[in-house]
């Protein structure tokens, strides 16, 4: 009785053994040796004091430090997308945010680093907003012949669809207005001091700044028709094919639409970094802009269309290769 008591004792111990073994393995399979959290430091490239830009960087890096503790993030202001693009580009920067249209003609320039760009997320659309005084005479873009108008900082993505807006109205950018380079810092002030008769900005919406100028000052939203999606359509820039005609919702802004939505023109936003970044913080970059979505959305009203189904589609950028693999891990 005693041997065969040993025996099934050791069978109970083989059998265990056999199961250690299989759970190393295991382990092995889906941790590689050398496997560790991401670490370093990363400089992320945001935009213009007080614009959408900035304030979901700031807030984005609140989640990011949670989520990649051993990654160390410096927040660097900038006048939008087009210097953003050219940041990362030349490795000034590593990650950052900048519209489609900025990215399609920083490529079609070829420009230094143009092809080391890679996609990580699409974001939220930017819309633009031609903006003027309630009791102003501009009714369309081509009013704003003669006028003084606030056109975006000169490495801004409102600079770029401002002067293209102004092209297919049928007015030259450079001459047939007083063209302004402020920042959306300072556009709302100027109007509201009478330095600006109008001024463009590109953005997600509501624009907080946009939203605290029309409650403390009349003003107006000049519609963009779909006509001039046609003609920027038509045009020689091959970036125009990322504009479409949208609408700026009645309640954006409250009475400065008059509870009217207002036609316009929109574009998509790319969360942008190159090939040199490690996948895995890339990896683990993508996935806090998703998690973070309702958080900064409470705030940075744009964030809440940040959306998992559409977040792949970032041309005219490949995906990164991280971020394949994020959207891979979290596929149905």
């Amino acid at each position: 009785m005693f041997p065969a008591l040993s025996r099934i004792g050791r069978g109970r111990v083989q059998a265990a053994a056999a199961l250690l073994v299989v759970a190393g393995l295991l382990l092995w399979w889906l941790l590689p040796i050398g496997a560790s959290t991401p670490s370093g430091s990363i400089t992320f490239s945001t935009g213009a004091a007080k614009g959408v830009y900035q304030t979901y960087g700031a807030m984005l890096k609140d989640d990011l430090n949670r989520d990649l503790p051993d990654v160390s993030i410096e927040l660097q202001n900038s006048e939008g997308s087009q210097q953003n693009i050219a940041r990362v580009a030349t490795g000034e920067a590593d990650f950052t945010i900048a519209t489609a249209d900025a990215v399609g003609k920083y490529q079609k320039d070829g420009k230094p680093g143009a092809d080391r760009l890679r996609g990580c997320a699409r974001l939220y659309d930017d819309y633009v907003q031609l903006v003027v005084a309630r009791d102003s005479a501009i009714r369309s873009v081509g009013d704003l012949a003669g006028r003084k108008v606030g056109v975006g900082q000169e490495g801004s993505g409102v600079r770029l669809i401002a002067d293209r807006i102004m092209t297919a109205a049928g007015l030259d950018p450079r001459n047939d207005i007083t063209p302004v380079p402020a920042g959306i810092d300072t556009m709302p002030g100027l109007l509201e001091q009478g330095g600006l008769e109008a001024f463009f900005w590109s953005g997600g919406l509501p624009t907080g700044t946009l939203e605290r100028l029309s409650e403390r000052f009349h003003i107006r939203l000049v519609p963009l028709e779909a006509e001039l999606i046609s003609k920027l359509h038509a045009s020689n820039e091959t970036a125009s094919r990322y504009y479409r005609s949208a609408e700026i919702p009645a309640d954006a802004y409250g009475e400065a639409q008059n509870g009217a939505a207002v036609p316009t023109v929109a574009v998509a936003n790319l969360l942008v970094t190159t090939d040199r970044m490690d996948p895995r913080l890339t990896e683990g970059f993508t996935r806090t802009v998703i998690d973070s979505r309702d958080r900064i959305g409470n705030v940075v009203h744009p964030a809440q269309l940040v959306d998992l189904r559409t977040a792949i589609y970032t041309d005219p950028l490949p995906l990164h290769e991280g971020a394949k693999r994020y959207y891979r891990s979290v596929k149905p």
